[in-house]
């Protein structure tokens, strides 16, 4: 699990990194300044994210179901969260947004509140094991 974990984070935050240079570079001629704000959120969570994986891969031993249960709160969430947005903002800039990507962003930013919830708790169940 810890490899996988690392793994998903590294593709997602180099993912990241890909689509905010495309966004600032192609996109920036076919979207408008709301779209491309839209759009930059996705990317900046994504990449937040991305790290949040990379930082869970590396603290915990995946031993206890909360610590899997985080690391795939994060990797649903960026997958929901930040991939709705890029699908709502590119359809909208072509004029045929697809509506039913629009409840979808609010569920992925709610697995990854919960994926900083279980990180929280899981670093704390730590921290206080590691105490003297």
């Amino acid at each position: 699990m810890k490899e996988m974990v690392l793994i998903f984070g590294g593709v997602l935050g180099t993912f990241a990194v890909i689509l905010g240079a495309f966004g600032a570079h192609a996109l920036r001629r076919s979207f408008n300044d709301d779209q491309l704000r839209s759009y930059e959120v996705g990317v900046r969570y994504q990449m937040y994210h991305s790290i949040m994986l990379i930082i869970s891969g590396i603290v915990f031993p995946f031993a206890e179901t909360g610590q899997v249960l985080t690391a795939w709160c994060f990797i649903i969430g960026i997958i929901l969260f930040s991939f709705s947005i890029y699908g709502l903002t590119y359809s909208d800039s072509r004029g045929k947004k697809i509506k039913i990507l629009g409840p979808v962003t609010p569920i992925g930013g709610l697995f990854l509140i919960i994926g900083w919830i279980l990180f929280t708790f899981n670093i704390a169940e730590i921290a206080l094991y590691l105490q003297p």
